[in-house]
């Protein structure tokens, strides 16, 4: 039998049968993270009796395309349906919904970290390898908003129920912009309103947003429009934010009058007042009652 010359040319390539695409939701890859992020704060899984169930999205019409795109990703048959109806808003609210069924692919998405039924403060990040920055994305795509200020400051800002997801932005932020944030709920509707603006919306907003992402195409053009925007002449960079302690709330208690407060604190006697009658009036714990 003749032998094989090993500079020969294969007959074929063998990977071409096998190509490097990711599996159904592989988090790890750009696009599915993203698509996670977005289904976990926008997407609704519900469920029914003999495994049935469905995944669906509801978005306003003019975000169409990024329905189209969770399709593409999807390997699993779903469809795009339309319609036009009155809400608290609108007379004639026009929306696109995008529908799953397939209960392998509802299982996967379940496993991954979106929960049956209503999920918004039971959501999480992942506990499996993801890509960070994508997820978020797709998170602040969903619930978020990107822009300017009435007085023309760029903002990025996040609106959740959830408190392992507030968190996890703000611990994220913190390392790609160095601005710290503490969030906790607001008292009308007990949900978190994270708020970056000026630098650190700039920064924050090209490192999610970037050239080729797979993004809502109005917010990435809003991202865009964040990288302009320059520091007026003469406007102060305010220090970070110093947290109040136990222990300073006790000091500031105790002292007689905020002059005296604010001398053995080194804080301003305005910061001393705020803190003081917020501790008084129950919206900051009170040390005396730990």
């Amino acid at each position: 039998m003749a032998e094989q010359d090993p500079s020969a040319p294969a007959l074929f390539d063998i990977s071409a049968f096998t190509p490097n695409t990711p599996s159904f939701m592989d988090l790890e890859d750009p696009e599915y993270a993203y698509m996670f992020g977005f289904l976990q704060a926008d997407g609704h899984l519900s469920e029914q009796t003999r495994h049935r169930g469905r995944l669906t999205v509801e978005l306003n019409v003019r975000d169409i395309d990024i329905l189209r795109e969770f399709q593409r990703l999807t390997p699993y048959n779903s469809s795009i349906t339309e319609r036009t109806r009155s809400t608290n808003f609108s007379e004639s609210h026009h929306s696109a919904t995008w529908a799953l069924s397939a209960l392998e692919a509802r299982t996967t998405i379940n496993q991954l970290g979106l929960p049956y039924g209503k999920k918004s403060k039971k959501i999480t990040p992942p506990r499996v390898p993801f890509s960070r920055r994508d997820y978020l994305r797709g998170v602040i795509d969903a619930d978020g908003s990107i822009g300017f200020t009435g007085q023309g400051f760029p903002f990025v800002s996040l609106t959740t129920a959830s408190t392992a997801i507030g968190a996890y932005l703000c611990h994220y932020a913190k390392k790609v912009t160095g601005a710290e944030r503490q969030i906790k709920r607001n008292t009308r509707d007990r949900i978190y309103n994270v708020l970056y603006t000026k630098e650190a919306a700039v920064q924050l907003s090209a490192h999610l947003y970037y050239p080729g992402c797979l993004a809502l195409e109005r917010k990435k053009t809003a991202a865009a429009s964040l990288v302009e925007w320059v520091r007026p002449a003469g406007m102060k960079i305010r220090p970070p934010r110093k947290p109040w302690t136990a222990e300073e709330d006790r000091v500031l208690l105790a002292a007689p009058t905020l002059a005296h407060a604010a001398a053995e604190l080194g804080r301003s006697q305005s910061s001393c007042q705020v803190r003081r009658w917020r501790l008084v009036n129950g919206i900051e714990p009170n040390p005396r009652s730990s």
